[in-house]
């Protein structure tokens, strides 16, 4: 299958629910204020919960800029963020910690840059079968737009250990987020994904990781 349909494909079953059911569970997880969307893509999520919650602005951040952004947006390195510390009300990263070889080193600096809190939205390997399913749902919605596929997904114990090492709260956390439409749901959904929101503990310093991975292995 070519490049251009199996974006086709993407796009024609699972990207227009996705963003509208994404979009409402990262906005309920915000307040008002500034907004840095980290691996922003085309910027679509990050429009869509601007939709629902127009007192937020977003702008985004991303290894590779797609040639239209729906928001305004700059390339990164995709280790450090390019901006001071606390210098957002909120970071948001949607789907990409699992694409990176360091989940902790990444969101670190999230942290580091967000004064109230850190929107994540990723996946759980848990469950019959969850490293394969996982593999299939990120190659259809990655492979077309050559996204680097390192399949590094965690378990909600990994998630925990990583929150703790770094001095985060996790404040929220929604699994079953009804991505997909019945039947697919049994398959797609189960327990595969969550958003979270975490910030910094008591002490409102972040530690930061050693270059050791907590490992999906």
């Amino acid at each position: 299958m070519t490049k251009q349909a199996l974006n086709a494909l993407h796009a024609r079953m699972v990207f227009g629910r996705r963003i509208r059911v994404l979009s409402e569970h990262i906005a309920s997880q915000l307040s008002g204020g500034s907004v840095l969307d980290v691996g922003c893509g085309d910027g679509t999520l990050a429009q869509a919960v601007m939709r629902l919650k127009p007192e937020t602005q977003f702008q985004g951040i991303d290894v590779f800029l797609r040639p239209s952004v729906a928001i305004p947006a700059q390339v990164y390195d995709g280790r450090t963020i390019p901006f001071p510390d606390a210098s957002f009300d909120w970071v948001t990263i949607c789907d990409v910690l699992h694409h990176t070889d360091d989940p902790a080193l990444v969101l670190a600096e999230c942290a580091r840059v967000a004064r109230r809190g850190v929107v994540i939205k990723d996946h759980l390997r848990e469950g019959p079968l969850a490293g394969p399913t996982l593999r299939l749902m990120d190659w259809v919605g990655n492979r077309g737009h050559d996204v680097r596929l390192p399949y590094n997904y965690l378990s909600r114990r990994e998630w925990t250990a990583i929150f703790a090492r770094l001095g985060l709260a996790p404040l929220r956390w929604e699994q079953s987020l009804g991505i997909y439409p019945a039947p697919f749901g049994l398959v797609f959904d189960r327990s595969l994904h969550f958003v979270a929101t975490v910030a910094k503990a008591s002490t409102g310093q972040v530690s930061r990781p050693s270059l050791q991975t907590v490992s999906a292995a």
